[in-house]
């Protein structure tokens, strides 16, 4: 399975792909975020396991939202029910890619702190006090190179994990193998992703003026947008008739 390579400005497409999978269902769209989002800080603040437990099944709840974006494509219901797919199949393959992002974050960090960013390092990972901005600021022109480095790295393990669920539970692939095609399809497509992501800032820009009452709309949109991107640039397999007969 390879990743196609699209022109650039298709990345404009899936952003209105995204809009029409977020118009079919606009209301339902925002409560089973709102779900998603109250149980993943009511998970976080459990001490110590919190945080790494949401980090573990992060793969699992994507998938739940591209089972209803699925669902939607093929003009049935999206539904509650849609957020526990991830559970269903494949789970233990989607918890080994939230185990290996998990561990990777820890990496970088260990690697940010061995270059001098130990300061900025404690406070991304002190969630649970407030810090005052100019002890961050302090804490940013202190790290030096190791921004730099944290930056490229997250990147780096960004663009392995953004395909990787689908690809596990869609297209049956292994999890190692699925960040592999991940990190390809990004590099395969770097135009695309560059215009799908500045579109997205403005949009970001222009959901955050009114109170930031668009971000109803856009916070659906960047999970209905990925499953376009993921279809276009890894369309379902074409069975030969010969085969099927």
């Amino acid at each position: 399975m390879e990743p196609l390579r699209l022109e650039a400005a298709q990345g404009m497409q899936w952003i209105k792909k995204g809009y029409a999978l977020f118009m079919k269902a606009p209301l339902l769209w925002i409560v089973l975020l709102a779900i998603c989002f109250v149980t993943a800080a009511g998970v976080t603040a459990v001490p110590v396991i919190g945080e790494p437990l949401v980090s573990l099944l992060m793969p699992v709840v994507v998938i739940g939202l591209m089972a209803g974006c699925r669902s939607l494509e093929l003009g049935d219901d999206l539904e509650l029910m849609h957020l526990f797919c991830g559970f269903q199949r494949h789970t233990s393959h989607l918890i080994t890619l939230g185990g290996i992002a998990l561990v990777g974050q820890y990496l970088i960090f260990g690697v940010m702190m061995m270059v001098g960013g130990a300061a900025l390092v404690g406070i991304l990972m002190n969630s649970q006090a407030a810090v005052p901005p100019d002890v961050i600021q302090q804490a940013v022109a202190g790290a030096g190179a190791s921004v730099m480095i944290g930056v490229a790295l997250f990147g780096l393990l960004l663009m392995s994990m953004q395909f990787a669920p689908m690809l596990v539970f869609f297209r049956d692939v292994p999890p190692y193998e699925a960040m592999k095609l991940s990190l390809r399809a990004f590099t395969h497509n770097v135009g695309a992703m560059f215009v799908y992501g500045m579109a997205f800032l403005l949009l970001a820009i222009l959901a955050s003026m009114p109170m930031m009452l668009g971000w109803l709309i856009l916070m659906p949109m960047v999970f209905t947008s990925l499953y376009a991107s993921f279809c276009d640039i890894f369309p379902e397999p074409v069975i030969p008739a010969s085969a099927v007969e």
